[in-house]
C-alpha cells in the first residue's frame, strides 16, 4: 500500500510539475541573464519548437551546461564542474531510446525530451528508495510514507525537474543506503559510487561505508562474547575485523573511484590535450573567445593547476570560476541569499538540535554503545531512534560545508537531494503536532472510532490512522491544520511554485 501511494503521489506531482512550468514559461518573459548559453548549431526540425515551448523552462541556468556536455562533450574547462553520469544518462537516452524521433528532432530536442522523462522516472524511483530506507532505519512505516510523499513536495522540486543532476544523485543516494541497511554493502557501494559519479558531494557518503559497517561488527563482536570462549572467540573476533576492514576499504574505494577517474580525464585533457582548436567549430571558438573560456589546446600553454599537487581540477575551477570557498560568501550584498536558504538551513538546524536534545548520551558515544547495540525487535522506533545518528552526522557535515563553503542560495536542492533526514524531521514534526495525523489524539467529536467512522478514508497502519494520503488530507483541510503543519507545507510548497516560476524564466533563485 505504501509504496502505491508514493508512486501516485510522486507520478502525480511529476505531471503537475512539467504544466506548471510550462505555463510559467510562457505566461512570464524570459529575464537576460549573464548565463552561459551556447549557440545551436543545427537548424530547427519540424518538433523542435513545439518541445521548446513545453518543456524550455527545463533547460535554464546549469541546465545549459548539461545539455551541452551531452552533445558536445567537454570542451570548455569549466564545464568540468559538472559530473558526467547525468549528461552520459542524457546522451544515452537521446541516442538509443529517442534515436526515431532523430528526423523531427535534433539533438538538442531529444536531449530536452530525455531530461524530462529521465528526471520524472529518477524522481518516482527515488521516492520509492526513500520510503524502503525509512521503513528500515526509522522502524515505522507511517514516519516512513509521509517523508516519501514530502519529497514528492520537495522545496527543490524544480531542480529535480530540470536538466540538473538532483534526481539522479537523489535516487542513487538513497538506494544505496537503502540497501547498505537491508545488508547488501557491494551493491550499496555500487549505488553510491554512481552517485559521486553524479555529483561531487557523493563523495561524504563514504562515511556510511564506514560506520555502519563498523557498528555491525561491534554488535557481531558482543554477541561472540556472551557465546564462545578461549580460542575461538578470539578465531571470531579475526574474522569480524577482518570483514569489516575488507567491507570499508572496498566501499570506500568504489565510492571515491568515480571522482579521481574525472579528475584523471580533466588533467588528460588539459595538461596533456591533443585537440587542436581547428578542430573545433567556428561558433564554439568565438565564444570561448568572447566570455574567456579555456579550451585544450595541444599548442598553448598549460593550466597553471596542472602543476599543483594533486591537480584537482574541480577545486580550481570552483575557486576561480565560481568563487566557492570558505566565508567568502559572508558579505552584505549576499544577504538576500542568505535569507533564501533560511528556511531549509532552520529545518536542519532544528532537526540536529531535536536529535541531540533526545539522544545526548548516545551522541556522546558516537552511536556506538548502548541502545545502538541492542538487539534489532529492542530498538525503538521513530525519528529519535539510534539508527538515526549516522545520517544526523551527514546533514552536520554538509550543512556546516553548504552554510560556509558554498554558495549558499544553493542549500535548499544541495541538503533536500542528498539528506533524508529532511523528510525524516519533517514528517515527523506533522506526526507529533498535527491533531489529524495523531494517532491517540482527541477527535472533535470525542474519540478515535468515531474519527474512522467519520472519515472513510482513514486506514490502520503499523502504528495509528492515517489518511490514504496524508498530504493530500492535509491540503483539503489547510485551515484546521495546526501552525507548525502549516509551516511546513508553505515552505514546501512555496518554494516549489516559486522555484518554477522564477527558475524557468532564468530569475535567480536556489
Amino acid at each position: 500500500m505504501g509504496i502505491k501511494i508514493a508512486v501516485r503521489f510522486a507520478a502525480f506531482t511529476r505531471v503537475l510539475t512539467l504544466l506548471l512550468q510550462a505555463v510559467f514559461n510562457a505566461v512570464i518573459p524570459d529575464h537576460t541573464a549573464d548565463a552561459f548559453s551556447p549557440p545551436r548549431l543545427e537548424d530547427p526540425l519540424l518538433l523542435d519548437s513545439l518541445v521548446e515551448m513545453l518543456f524550455g523552462g527545463l533547460s535554464r541556468w546549469d541546465a545549459e551546461h548539461f545539455l551541452f556536455i551531452a552533445e558536445r562533450g567537454y570542451l570548455y574547462e569549466h564545464n568540468f564542474a559538472f559530473f558526467p553520469l547525468f549528461p552520459v544518462t542524457l546522451r544515452t537516452l537521446a541516442g538509443i531510446l529517442l534515436w526515431p524521433l532523430a528526423g523531427i528532432l535534433t539533438a538538442r530536442g531529444r536531449l530536452l525530451l530525455a531530461v524530462v522523462l529521465a528526471n520524472f522516472v529518477f524522481s518516482v524511483i527515488a521516492a520509492v528508495a526513500l520510503y524502503r530506507l525509512g521503513c528500515l532505519v526509522l522502524g515505522e512505516r507511517r514516519l516512513a510514507l509521509l517523508s516519501s510523499l514530502l519529497f514528492c513536495l520537495s522545496p527543490a522540486n524544480v531542480f529535480l525537474a530540470a536538466g540538473y543532476s538532483e534526481s539522479l544523485f537523489a535516487v542513487l543516494t538513497f538506494s544505496g543506503l537503502w540497501m547498505l541497511e537491508g545488508g547488501c554493502p557491494f551493491t550499496a557501494s555500487v549505488l553510491l559510487g554512481l552517485a559521486t559519479a553524479t555529483r561531487a558531494n557523493g563523495l561524504v557518503n563514504v562515511g556510511f561505508l564506514l560506520y555502519l559497517p563498523l557498528r555491525w561488527g561491534l554488535v557481531q563482536a558482543i554477541a561472540v562474547s556472551k557465546g564462545a570462549g578461549g580460542l575461538k572467540r578470539s578465531h571470531h573476533y579475526i574474522l569480524i575485523s577482518l570483514r569489516f576492514l575488507f567491507t570499508a576499504t572496498l566501499g570506500s574505494a568504489i565510492i571515491m573511484i568515480p571522482f579521481a577517474a574525472f579528475q584523471y580525464y580533466g588533467y588528460q585533457t588539459f595538461c596533456t590535450p591533443s585537440l587542436l582548436p581547428d578542430t573545433i567549430s567556428s561558433a564554439l571558438l568565438d565564444l570561448a573567445r568572447v566570455k574567456g573560456y579555456r579550451i585544450p589546446d595541444a599548442k598553448g600553454l598549460f593550466p597553471s593547476w596542472c602543476t599543483s599537487r594533486p591537480p584537482l581540477l574541480y577545486s580550481y575551477i570552483q575557486d576561480v570560476y565560481w568563487d566557492v570557498g570558505f566565508l567568502r560568501y559572508f558579505q552584505l550584498k549576499q544577504i538576500p541569499n542568505f535569507l533564501l536558504a533560511l528556511p531549509m538551513a532552520t529545518l536542519g538546524v532544528a532537526a540536529i538540535k531535536s536529535y541531540i536534545s533526545a539522544n545526548r548520551d548516545l551522541c556522546l558515544r558516537l552511536g556506538l554503545w548502548g541502545d545502538q547495540l541492542k538487539p534489532q525487535t529492542d530498538i525503538p522506533s521513530g525519528y529519535h531512534n539510534p539508527k538515526v545518528f549516522v545520517y544526523m552526522v551527514h546533514l552536520t557535515v554538509l550543512l556546516g560545508f553548504g552554510v560556509f563553503c558554498m554558495h549558499v542560495q544553493v542549500l535548499t536542492r544541495f541538503l533536500a537531494s542528498s539528506s533524508p533526514v529532511i523528510y525524516w524531521f519533517s514528517a515527523h514534526l506533522l506526526l507529533c503536532y498535527e491533531p489529524l495525523l495523531k494517532e491517540d489524539g482527541p477527535s472533535p467529536d470525542g474519540g478515535r472510532q468515531d474519527r474512522m467512522d467519520r472519515h472513510p478514508r482513514l486506514l490502520r497502519a503499523d502504528s495509528g490512522v492515517l489518511p490514504h494520503n496524508p498530504l493530500t488530507w492535509l491540503l483539503f483541510h489547510g485551515r484546521t491544520c495546526s501552525p507548525i503543519t502549516r509551516w511546513v507545507l508553505g515552505y514546501f510548497i512555496s518554494y516549489w511554485l516559486i522555484g518554477l516560476a522564477l527558475h524557468c524564466n532564468f530569475l535567480p533563485w536556489t
